[in-house]
């Protein structure tokens, strides 16, 4: 991380707009999921209006998700931490960069505090590299469980394997719900990291607000 300045190119319009949409279905689908669980409320639409939504949030990030993919390779923002520019299509900040690819070890010292001083590098470190490209694959992962215990599909060949596969539905179901934790923690993490030094990025995220480098003058 470098303790440069936070700008609008970094995080394009779209992007931000992809990245809430992305939170708040999480949101849904955690509160939904701890009910379909562990049922707290009582009435008989209960259970169909907790599952319902908790599919469609499902649907909207799977939707979201693939959209953000597609975006990857056409929206353009920069490709270094802290500096404006230079801004290239955001495929390139997930791809290895002369920037930050030498700088594995140095980072992950630094998240195991043997470091003190974050490794300045590209927009994003090896290790946010491979945890974000990790949440694809798991995003999916989750929505495929989902469908193995969703009563309308769980009978069909494809799901029904998945259930087979890790041991029948009531372990699918286990790994279902600790995948939502998985999910959770990697939430909690990012936020934290993402504001390790100070708020700056939440205000831009929040408040498109950015914040110049030291000794910078503000843009008006």
């Amino acid at each position: 991380m470098a303790h440069g300045g936070h700008y609008r190119e970094a995080h394009p319009l779209v992007f931000v707009f992809t990245h809430w949409i992305n939170l708040l279905c999480i949101f849904f689908l955690a509160v939904t999921g701890f009910y379909i669980h562990f049922p707290y409320l009582t009435g008989i639409f209960a259970m169909s209006l907790m599952r319902g939504v908790h599919f469609f949030a499902m649907w909207v990030l799977i939707i979201n998700l693939t959209l953000r993919i597609v975006l990857a390779f056409f929206v353009k923002d920069t490709l270094l931490l802290g500096v404006r520019g230079p801004v290239e299509t955001d495929i390139r900040n997930w791809l290895p960069q002369k920037e930050n690819r030498h700088q594995f070890f140095q980072t992950l010292k630094y998240y195991l505090f043997f470091r003190k001083e974050g490794v300045i590098s590209g927009k994003y470190g090896n290790l946010q590299k491979i945890a974000y490209i990790a949440t694809v694959p798991i995003t999916f992962a989750m929505a495929y469980t989902g469908f193995c215990l969703y009563p309308p599909f769980m009978q069909a060949a494809f799901f029904r394997a998945g259930s087979e596969w890790v041991g029948g539905v009531m372990n699918m179901r286990l790994v279902h719900y600790f995948g939502m934790w998985v999910i959770i923690l990697f939430t909690a993490i990012h936020a934290y990291l993402a504001n390790i030094y100070n708020f700056a990025p939440s205000r831009l995220i929040f408040l498109r607000k950015e914040t110049p480098a030291p000794g910078e003058v503000a843009a008006k």
